[in-house]
């Protein structure tokens, strides 16, 4: 049996050239890489793309992998800085689709089944498409910290990997995304996008 993990197993065994293991890599983690992915761009077709980039320069790092972190803080880091650079480069032009759009084929994040009335189930339901449309116009940074916390559930030092900064800058990304959606969602805030902050 291994001393790694799974994931860790299997890029290893696709460093030694055993590169059917990537597949079993994809399989793993496309969903998650996918759903975030599309939570940054807001673009079905460019998350698709971005996941499969970011997959391409799993397997062309294949040589240079070591296993410092966990496999899915390196994937992350490929994927965020995919992301990024997507942003950056298209900023004028970025859509303005709902996060909850969800790709017809893609994965969809399910809501649980409440025993809530119907009024509450509407109310629950707005709230959560109001938070997630706030989210979306989080500065970039901001918002793949959150994305990552709150769907990926990477920790804080995973994070901070997968963005190439510290724990302490990640915590203030995470205040500052957490003080901006807490203002937008009170209830009378002003409409328009959060504060710019890096």
């Amino acid at each position: 049996m291994s001393a790694f993990p799974l994931d860790t197993e299997l890029m290893l065994r696709v460093k030694a050239g055993e590169h059917d293991c990537l597949g079993d890599l994809l399989h793993r983690h496309r969903t998650p890489v996918v759903n975030y992915l599309y939570r940054m761009v807001q673009n079905e077709a460019i998350a698709e793309e971005l996941a499969q980039e970011a997959f391409i320069r799993v397997y062309q790092a294949r040589a240079r992998y070591e296993p410092a972190a966990k496999f899915s803080t390196w994937l992350y880091r490929i994927a965020t800085h995919l992301a990024l650079n997507y942003l950056r480069d298209t900023r004028r032009e970025q859509l303005h689709e709902s996060l909850d759009a969800v790709p017809s084929e893609g994965p969809r994040r399910e809501i649980a089944d409440s025993t809530a009335g119907v009024d509450q189930d509407l109310i629950h339901e707005e709230m959560l498409v109001r938070l997630r449309a706030t989210i979306a116009e989080l500065p970039d940074r901001q918002r793949a910290v959150v994305l990552m916390h709150k769907y990926q559930d990477m920790d804080y030092r995973q994070i901070a990997d997968a963005l190439g900064t510290t724990v302490s800058s990640v915590k203030a990304l995470m205040f500052r995304a957490c003080a901006s959606l807490r203002a937008r969602m009170l209830p009378g805030a002003a409409p328009g996008p959060p504060e710019q902050a890096v």
